[in-house]
């Protein structure tokens, strides 16, 4: 985000996200001051309402900081919102850009944290980045071993999937948040186990600048910063393919320095 209408009751709230009168896209959205559309992260200079300049920490790699602002507050937003701290177990669903994210602020914060993956060959992967087990979400034994374990569940995968099959692993009042799909659910939720165990399936998007500075901080207090790998500009077009593939660990990021070479 670089701006939002700060005058409404979520902007008042320093949640700027959910501005009721739409933020300011960091890229292709309305400028409201200028006009034209903004062009994000692609471009050489970039102009922002002073609300919404961050402060990096010093210690921390530039290029490996860039994702924490959109992976990292994805996940870090939720974790907060859910007092996520050092008696709590948190599950992830899927590991990609997300995912990883996500079990690294997770463990940061004091929690037990595990994977639910399909891929078995996640597991060392998992387990370098800081979770404590994985689960295969597919063998029915192991999703049973951990029923009723979870109080938040951070589902980050990026396409229609089943999320019934995690109910049953949350707590009491345990809450499943989608941070990585957007549009219906297929097949339909079960409201059952919601209501018996007041379990609750929720949404997150972001965080505002306050939250996100305070991200950063705690970041570099703790070394925290994404996994990347750096590209050049000129090879966008094949990263994006990779990324189609999932075949990128775990996020890309340019090196803008490239952009005036040939």
């Amino acid at each position: 985000m670089v701006d939002s209408c700060c005058t409404c009751a979520s902007c008042k709230k320093d949640l700027e996200q959910y501005c009721q009168k739409g933020f300011t896209g960091t890229y292709n959205g309305k400028d409201k001051h200028l006009g034209g559309r903004t062009f994000g992260g692609y471009s050489e200079k970039i102009v922002v309402t002073e609300n919404f300049v961050l402060k990096v920490p010093e210690n921390l790699d530039a290029a490996a900081v860039a994702p924490l602002l959109c992976a990292g507050i994805t996940t870090w937003s939720p974790l907060r919102h859910w007092n996520v701290g050092k008696d709590s177990t948190v599950a992830v669903i899927g590991l990609g850009g997300l995912g990883h994210m996500a079990i690294k602020l997770a463990k940061a914060l004091g929690a037990k944290v595990t994977l639910f993956s399909r891929s078995p060959d996640k597991e060392k992967d998992a387990k370098d980045l800081g979770a404590d087990e994985v689960i295969i979400s597919t063998d029915a034994v192991q999703m049973k071993s951990v029923t009723g374990k979870f109080d938040l569940i951070i589902d980050t995968v990026p396409y229609i999937h089943d999320v019934n099959e995690y109910i049953p692993t949350l707590t009491i009042n345990g809450t499943l948040v989608l941070v990585g799909y957007l549009g219906g659910l297929d097949p339909i939720l079960n409201s059952v186990p919601l209501i018996m165990g007041r379990k609750s399936v929720a949404g997150s998007l972001i965080g505002g600048i306050a939250e996100t500075q305070e991200m950063l901080d705690f970041c570099g207090e703790h070394n925290v910063v994404s996994e990347i790998e750096i590209i050049k500009m000129q090879d966008i077009n094949d990263a994006y393919e990779r990324m189609l593939k999932s075949d990128v660990r775990y996020r890309f990021v340019i090196d803008m320095a490239s952009l005036k070479e040939s």
